[in-house]
């Protein structure tokens, strides 16, 4: 039995941060396993800070104005992200699969790490609030669940504790 990385994403795996991911276990054959939520809930606060903080002002302006999308539109981004991201990793010849998940990813992550996940990659944008309380995917998920989580910035080859 092969075993399995899950990575949770908040967007679409961009093929940079497939080959950062891939960079952790050089050598050894591993499949993996891709979780994206469908974000339909989002803190109207924490939004804006945070599109404020990455100075993305039209963002920040759709967040005021409460431009959230419906569930459905939401589970439709998130399947088009999930699809990307499984492309993401097809060059590299390793086994992928891939789901939508609810909006809080912890019961995903919870079975998942039941089903015998041996590692979690939370890969995201920075967020100003929740990183720097700890309120953040990776850090709720070490928390909470026996395996390692690596926090990695799309994008970036940096991992946070």
């Amino acid at each position: 039995m092969t075993d399995t990385i899950v990575v949770l994403a908040e967007n679409a795996v961009a093929p940079t941060d497939v080959t950062h991911i891939l960079s952790l276990h050089e050598g050894e054959e591993l499949a993996y396993r891709v979780l994206v939520p469908a974000d339909t809930e989002r803190n109207v606060l924490v939004s804006l800070i945070d599109d404020l903080s990455l100075g993305e002002l039209r963002e920040a302006f759709e967040t005021v104005l409460g431009r959230e999308p419906s569930p459905a539109q939401a589970r439709r981004t998130a399947a088009e992200q999930l699809e990307d991201s499984l492309e993401a990793f097809r060059p590299a010849g390793r086994e992928v699969t891939g789901e939508v998940i609810d909006d809080d990813p912890l019961p995903a992550l919870r079975a998942a790490v039941r089903g015998g996940a041996r590692e979690i990659v939370v890969v995201t944008y920075p967020h100003a609030v929740e990183d720097t309380f700890h309120r953040d995917w990776a850090s709720r998920a070490r928390e909470e669940l026996q395996v390692p989580v690596l926090h990695l910035y799309s994008g970036t080859s940096e991992i946070l504790d």
